[in-house]
């Protein structure tokens, strides 16, 4: 038997800039474009991040009884959290530099890139057999690409997760094969899913 995860990232709210942990309710462009895409796939389990923007996805896709699952939660930004990236590289550019290049560097005084890293490998590989479907915040799910894939943790700045798609790992004993940016949308009637938006540094958050 192998472990077949799906994560599935919450929709995208419009923004003019980004900002860090922002991780608000759905506004009501993104609640259209949520309830356009699906269906969910077939899963023994259904989790979701405890975050309002990730528990909505989830209930909008037909998903409300979701079990809470803290490891998929977004970056803890510390006292970055609401701050846009631009003020901050206006304000504090040595401080974002550090954080934008080294996964060590936790210079907002929450989570580092390489904890975020290691919390979701743990939840990944702690996972029974079977199929598993999680709405996950975008950092999460970066983060358990680079750990199941064994990537250096510098590569969490590459990955980029596009709004309502679906990250597919499957594998178990550590050994995990890769299924990235499929777009969760209804194919019969050719409806989009949700827009891909700017790339933002991991732990930004459109709002």
């Amino acid at each position: 038997m192998t472990v077949r995860v799906m994560l599935i990232s919450p929709a995208a709210v419009a923004a003019h800039e980004a900002r860090f942990g922002d991780d608000g309710p759905l506004d009501a462009a993104a609640l259209r474009r949520t309830r356009a895409a699906g269906p969910l796939p077939a899963a023994g389990r259904v989790l979701t991040a405890p975050s309002p923007r990730c528990r909505e996805t989830a209930a909008v896709l037909g998903a409300d009884a979701a079990g809470d699952e803290p490891a998929l939660r977004d970056l803890d930004a510390g006292r970055w959290r609401g701050r846009e990236l631009m003020e901050l590289g206006a304000s504090e550019p040595e401080a974002l530099a550090a954080w934008l290049t080294d996964p060590d560097a936790a210079p907002h005084g929450g989570e580092s890139v390489r904890d975020v890293i290691a919390r979701a490998g743990e939840w990944l590989d702690g996972l029974e057999d079977g199929r598993v479907l999680a709405v996950a915040a975008p950092a999460a799910i970066r983060a358990a690409v680079v750990h199941g894939l064994a990537l250096p943790a510098q590569s969490f700045w590459r990955l980029d997760v596009q709004p309502l798609s679906v990250t597919e790992l499957t594998g178990r004993g550590g050994r995990w094969n890769l299924r990235c940016g499929v777009p969760l949308a209804r194919e019969h009637d050719g409806t989009p899913g949700d827009r891909a938006h700017p790339t933002s540094p991991a732990g930004t958050q459109s709002s």
